[in-house]
């Protein structure tokens, strides 16, 4: 624990930076940017998608000015278009994204009051033909006449720009401070307005502020349902339209149970059909549902709707806002779906997700649980990261991080909005550190594993043990192992059949490719001794399965190298033939040598009976014999028992096997074989020579290649010339090397 205590402390500084940051102490405008971007894509991610068929935008675009005239049109246009909607179209609601803030000086009527007030006021034909005209071309009042009455929602506008710019009439407001009931509220404030005519605002029905929260990237994401001027409260256009829909219900602002002093997270609309909850923050403000990208709601031409070219079906029974799409209008805003997407549309999300009660919801618990889920992970990490393998600790960071996710996702999936940057990156940052930090130091750990073990065993297993180093040394020690050694037939032709040149280059690819096989299955290659090669297993690195690895090698090993016979023709070399010795038991296993040189290497009886088994393997005519002590280890592998023998050096006899395969990969023809030799070899030690030649004789037949039949059949011959005698136990003995 001491060598990690300095990474402890540099994890857990991490974790209170991250904490400050979640708790709003100072703020991280990386982590803001980031928790905005993780916002946009899951909310593109989850996007409802598709049309939403009770809401239609008549869009103020391009082609309805063209065919109209430039914005803003007149008054008795809009009166026309007004009464269009409802009296042909029979449309349910009607909400205006623009402000009719100036009166109308399309008609000339301003212009003749002027002149009425002035110059020809003592004309008595001139005033009496304008009071005639006046109610014709007084465009404002046809307008406020066609609003009149009707579920028509205005639009207007809060700025903080000036104080003094206060132009046209506000609604009534919607809440007083003592609605509230004492509690404080921060809701966004304004000074100035830009407001309708009052004779517009008397007429219409209500009214909403068109105000977005534009945040710090320039992307809206929320709308205030309420502002604050003067100490009075309004309502947004969406909000307004809504509260239109269902009978104008009053506003009830909502807190959570047992809460006393923040303001509200809900605002209720208790109508006939039920109370309609909707989510707010501490600002007074909602997050804008959107459904998709830019056309989730279906736009129309105004100039198709006053000019009567849509169907009835198009509009009728629909909510519809008035808005613009065309550039010129500048009501295009940057939003998480789209950076030119049209402001009208962002109403309509707003009014669709509140009849859905589809907003999600940032109520004020989650500034708690954000700390407190930060602090668990951060602490917990700070303090398991510098003690756990690299690869424990990728699990585990990797596990936090999906479990926070999947978490974060299924609140975001429930409705609920809970900030995600600021605990991934914090799990993030404390993992980078503990890994530089690992790197560092681990680095070097396996640079001088490199240099002590990588000549001997392969780079996964130099990695292996480089990540608990004090397990390891090059000390001398008895342990279980298995040896191998294997050695080319006939090299001594072979070398003298070839130039010293091509003879380097068919070892150079001989002991290659025999050398992978070893690294592969685990081995640690001890050393060349010319043609030949020695390797063992279960040291450096314990093995459990060493004699399986060393037999699964000796198994590749021959495969490996009939792969090699058709390169090596093509090169005019001649084809390889190899016997290998596999012997397990107790061996020294260390660093020997001299002050000169040293080697990490095996001695032992048991590693000197793996050379003699690799030396008989001609005598038999096999490519590999493995003891008995190793074929009790590897007991999923066939094996055809050749003899028993005692080598040069040794006086205990021993079980000499030839393995076939594993278990269940032998073909039938290959076990029926190895069942009549179990019974050939029975018989010849029960001295049975007639009906064991006999045995012989089918296989001989069966296999007439298996020289080891031929060694058999020669040793009948001799049993019968020389009997052994009752006491002979069946034991070959072989007096050389």
């Amino acid at each position: 624990m001491k060598k990690n205590l300095i990474r402890i402390a540099l994890g857990l500084l991490l974790a209170l930076v991250f904490f400050g940051h979640a708790a709003k102490f100072y703020q991280i405008s990386l982590l803001n940017t980031l928790d905005a971007f993780v916002y946009d894509a899951r909310l593109r991610l989850t996007a409802q998608g598709g049309v939403d068929e009770r809401i239609v935008i008549l869009d103020i675009d391009e082609k309805s000015l063209a065919e109209v005239g430039r914005w803003p049109w007149s008054r008795d246009t809009m009166a026309a278009l007004v009464n269009k909607l409802f009296d042909s179209y029979e449309i349910t609601l009607l909400g205006f994204d623009v402000v009719f803030a100036e009166p109308d000086r399309s008609s000339g009527l301003a212009s003749l009051e002027s002149m009425a007030d002035g110059v020809l006021k003592n004309d008595t034909a001139f005033q009496s033909a304008l009071k005639a005209l006046r109610g014709e071309l007084d465009f404002d009042k046809r307008f406020a006449d066609a609003l009149s009455k009707r579920p028509v929602v205005l639009g207007y506008y809060f700025t903080n720009l000036d104080q003094a710019n206060r132009n046209g009439a506000l609604p009534a407001p919607v809440l007083q401070p003592e609605d509230f009931k004492g509690r404080t509220v921060d809701f966004t404030s304004w000074s100035g307005f830009g407001g309708n005519l009052p004779e517009f605002q008397g007429k219409a029905i209500s009214a909403g502020h068109f105000n977005p929260i534009v945040d710090f990237d320039g992307t809206s994401r929320r709308v205030p349902m309420l502002v604050e001027h003067e100490g009075k409260y309004y309502e947004s256009l969406s909000l307004a339209m809504v509260r239109v829909l269902l009978g104008n219900p009053r506003i009830v602002p909502g807190y959570p149970e047992g809460e006393t002093s923040s303001g509200p997270e809900w605002l209720d609309l208790p109508a006939e059909q039920g109370i309609l909850r909707i989510p707010v923050d501490e600002y007074g403000a909602s997050l804008i549902p959107y459904r998709g990208l830019q056309g989730s709601f279906t736009y129309l031409p105004a100039a198709d709707a006053l000019t009567g070219r849509l169907k009835q079906e198009q509009l009728k029974g629909k909510i519809v806002l008035l808005g613009t799409t065309a550039p010129g209008l500048m009501d295009l805003r940057v939003t998480p779906v789209g950076s030119t997407y049209p402001g009208v549309e962002i109403h309509a999300n707003l009014v669709a997700g509140m009849l859905d009660s589809s907003i999600k919801q940032k109520p004020s618990y989650v500034l708690g649980a954000d700390v407190l889920l930060l602090s668990l992970c951060t602490i917990s990490l700070a303090f398991l990261l510098p003690i756990l393998s690299p690869l424990r600790a990728t699990v585990l960071a990797s596990g936090i991080l999906l479990a926070v996710a999947c978490l974060n996702f299924l609140l975001w999936s429930s409705g609920l909005v809970m900030p995600l940057a600021a605990v991934l990156s914090a799990i993030l940052t404390l993992y980078a550190l503990n890994m530089s930090w690992g790197y560092f130091v681990e680095t070097r750990s396996k640079r001088q594993f490199a240099e002590l073990f990588g000549q001997y065993v392969p780079p996964e297993l130099v990695d292996e043990m480089a990540r608990d180093p004090e397990r390891y040394s090059m000390d001398g020690k008895n342990a279980e192992l298995t040896v191998l050694f294997s050695d080319v037939r006939g090299f001594t032709s072979i070398s003298e059949g070839l130039d010293p040149k091509e003879l380097t280059q068919l070892m150079n690819a001989y002991l290659g490719a025999m050398t992978r096989v070893v690294q592969k299955n685990r081995g640690t290659l001890d050393k060349y001794i010319g043609d030949a090669i020695m390797a063992f297993w279960g040291a450096p690195v314990a093995d459990a399965d060493h004699a399986r690895h060393a037999v699964t090698t000796a198994l590749e090993m021959q495969a490996e190298l009939r792969t090699l016979d058709e390169p090596f023709k093509q090169r005019g070399w001649p084809a390889l033939h190899i016997g290998i010795g596999i012997n397990s038991g107790t061996m020294t296993v260390g660093d020997m040598g001299s002050k000169v040189r040293k080697s990490y290497t095996v001695m032992g009886d048991a590693v000197n009976l793996g050379s003699r088994l690799e030396g008989i393997t001609k005598q038999y005519g096999v490519g590999i014999i493995v003891s008995d002590s190793t074929k009790a280890l590897v007991k999923d592998v066939i094996y055809r028992e050749l003899d028993r023998v005692r080598v040069k050096g040794k006086d205990e006899p021993v079980g000499i096997f030839e393995p076939l395969g594993v278990a269940g990969q032998i073909d039938k023809a290959a076990q029926d074989e190895l069942k009549l030799w179990n019974q050939a070899l029975r018989l010849y030690r029960q001295q049975d020579w007639d009906q064991a030649e006999l045995q012989l004789y089918n296989l001989s037949r069966m296999c007439p290649d298996r020289y080891l039949y031929q060694v058999y059949a020669k040793r009948i011959a001799y049993c019968r010339a020389n009997p052994p005698g009752e006491s002979w136990d069946g034991v070959t003995t072989f007096e050389t090397k």
